[in-house]
């Protein structure tokens, strides 16, 4: 299992990623962060509503893009919605009208933005004991089909330390390419505070736009940490 900060820092551009882990002091906590080469991604922000949704949205007034602009996660009764895209209120919906996550995360599909195709990240976490979470991604074939890849990853059980990650884009000397399915992380932090600080941290810095720390049940509670602004 690799650690959290090595797979981040051994990734020139990572996109936008959601995690879901616990830390030393046995802490289960959720994560999204997002990053940006071009302008017109960076100029972003993402910020709290009244009823602790996190939105991600320009930093200026502008035209609503709808594959930038987004609610990032949303508490929905029990669970706990978060993810990269608009996808995430969908799912949220779902499970208003009683949907298990399973079915609630099917039927998605990637991004339509061409060559990369963006895969749609999406994780539901229950905010009940036993601390389980179910991931989705929508993904494009790395072929030439292009019916939708979709994946449905359960998750529970973890220990002090384990998490699970799954980014948008894996980047290296080769270029820019999707991200892989998902990955075993090991988390070095000791609690919520040191996880968005080791999460920040890994990021590439001139990347950077935002990141967030959650519990489940508790959205509105939220850590959000801000790039500076760019001139």
């Amino acid at each position: 299992m690799n650690g959290l900060n090595n797979i981040l820092t051994g990734n020139r551009y990572p996109g936008r990623g959601v995690l879901w882990c616990r830390t030393g002091d046995g802490d289960t906590l959720g994560a999204y962060f997002l990053t940006g080469r071009s302008p017109a991604s960076q100029a972003r922000t993402l910020h709290r509503t009244a009823d602790g949704t996190l939105i991600v949205a320009p930093s200026e007034p502008g035209e609503h893009d709808h594959l930038r602009h987004y609610v990032a996660a949303r508490q929905s009764g029990r669970w706990l919605v978060y993810g990269n895209g608009e996808q995430v209120a969908a799912v949220a919906g779902r499970l208003d009208s009683g949907e298990v996550p399973a079915l609630a995360l099917d039927g998605l599909d990637y991004e339509p933005d061409p060559p990369i195709f963006t895969p749609r990240l999406t994780v539901v976490a229950d905010s009940g004991p036993g601390g389980r979470a179910w991931f989705g991604a929508a993904r494009h074939s790395g072929g030439e089909r292009t019916a939708t890849n979709r994946l449905t990853l359960e998750v529970g059980g973890l220990e002090p330390g384990e998490g699970v990650l799954m980014t948008t884009y894996r980047s290296d000397s080769d270029g820019i390419r999707t991200g892989d399915p998902f990955a075993e992380v090991r988390v070095a932090a000791g609690d919520r505070d040191g996880l968005l600080e080791e999460l920040w941290t890994a990021l590439p810095p001139e990347l950077r736009i935002a990141a967030a720390v959650f519990s489940p049940g508790a959205l509105a509670k939220a850590d959000i940490r801000q790039a500076a602004a760019r001139s």
